[in-house]
């Protein structure tokens, strides 16, 4: 029987190798066993870890393992998740707009991704896309004016996180005299400074609250909008909280990541010449491009803590009621028992539909409400950015760039690219 959490040979989650290198390092610990003792990053807390795709995607799918600790009948006083939020020094009257459909389970978790799918749908994002493509090419168009004299651009300040934010804001239904605050928000809300994070915090959630207010007075064709008319058939409705906690989601889930995706997908391509070349001459190929990048380079390299709700087996490890587990997506993604040869970039490799083998979205009741957003944002980045500039290279050593020291991510400071 595995030792319990807590020995002194526990992983840590937040150590600096796994940050600078967490594909190596991932690939060690898949293969020392199927559950390993671990701490939780920043604070410290035992969890157990599981590396492997099949583990993965099991506790995931498992009823029995639950995002909110402290709804398990024993451990009410228990709640980690909200330790980690005043670590961060989020006002006490903030906290109540922190609990999204990430951190709740079972018929409240149902209920609200219900409601919110109602207004969150394919088909209002594949409406967005002519006007992505018009945002892109306005972007692109500015791109080469921000290059320095070596005609090197900084292509995550100047593309990936302006197209990233500005879709956000036309979703949701940010006036366009607000979206330089927003810019603001989302630049802070991705800093590792508790300061500047919470902050923006409380910068998105007053604005949300204010904007509920406008349109009710006047409706738009937009989320917001969608959000505030949408019920059930029992008339059920979001509250104003509930609404608030699900924008603020969408902008912390949908902004930085998508950001951030881009930017690692430029990467990897062009460090792989021929599958670029071969996206070049095949662009029909871009779903499932898309695909194999998010299976091989996500912005999130695990997922949130899950609780044992009774105890569980896996392999030779008994999970007790209460304890943690943390499933690691990038780990998942590279097991060789799932994937033929893992490490090999294949554009070819995932089918173009809306189904994937990878976990980069997470899998079960989780799995990503913005996934679809997510897929079509990159699609038509890439799309427009490398027939807009064929001939795109790294302006340095891949080697050279610098990626921030957040546990759990794999987040570039910034991407110089040559046009």
């Amino acid at each position: 029987m595995t030792a319990r959490t807590g020995t002194d040979a526990a992983i840590d989650l937040g150590a600096p190798e796994l940050t600078r290198d967490p594909f190596t390092e991932y690939a060690k610990l898949r293969e020392q066993g199927r559950v390993l003792p671990g701490k939780q990053p920043m604070i410290g807390e035992p969890t157990w870890v599981v590396t492997r795709y099949d583990d993965v995607k099991a506790v995931l799918a498992d009823a029995r393992f639950v995002s909110d600790r402290a709804a398990i009948p024993g451990f009410e006083h228990d709640d980690t998740r909200l330790r980690s939020l005043k670590a961060f020094g989020i006002p006490e009257e903030y906290l109540q707009y922190m609990v999204s459909l990430l951190h709740i389970d079972g018929p409240d978790h149902v209920r609200l991704r219900k409601l919110v799918s109602r207004a969150f749908t394919v088909r209002r994002i594949s409406a967005l896309r002519p006007r992505m493509e018009e945002i892109v090419d306005g972007l692109l168009d500015r791109l080469t004016d921000h290059a320095d004299d070596n005609g090197v651009v900084d292509l995550l300040s100047q593309f990936a996180h302006p197209y990233s934010m500005t879709v956000i804001c036309e979703l949701v239904g940010i006036d366009e005299e607000d979206r330089a605050a927003w810019r603001r928000f989302g630049t802070d809300l991705g800093s590792d400074d508790p300061t500047r994070f919470a902050g923006a915090v409380r910068g998105v959630i007053d604005h949300v609250r204010d904007l509920i207010e406008r349109r009710r007075a006047e409706p738009a064709d937009d989320l917001l909008t969608g959000l505030i008319r949408t019920h059930d058939e029992d008339g059920d409705r979001l509250t104003d909280t509930e609404m608030v906690t699900m924008v603020f989601t969408l902008v912390m889930a949908g902004y930085d990541t998508t950001a951030t995706f881009i930017a690692n997908g430029t990467v990897d391509l062009l460090t792989h010449p021929d599958q670029f070349r071969l996206l070049k001459r095949e662009p029909e190929l871009m779903p499932r491009a898309v695909h194999e990048l998010l299976r091989r380079v996500p912005p999130a390299q695990l997922v949130g803590t899950r609780y044992a709700t009774e105890d569980v087996r896996i392999g030779d490890t008994v999970i007790k009621r209460g304890e943690a587990v943390t499933p690691i997506l990038a780990a998942a993604n590279f097991d060789p028992r799932q994937f033929g040869k893992p490490d090999t970039l294949d554009i070819t490799r995932e089918s173009g539909g809306r189904r994937e083998t990878h976990v980069a979205f997470s899998h079960g009741t989780h799995y990503c409400l913005g996934a679809a957003l997510a897929r079509q944002e990159s699609e038509v980045a890439f799309a427009k950015l490398f027939e807009r500039f064929p001939d795109i290279s790294l302006a340095v050593d891949p080697a050279e760039l610098v990626r921030t020291p957040q546990p759990g991510a794999w987040r570039l400071a910034e991407l110089p690219v040559r046009l």
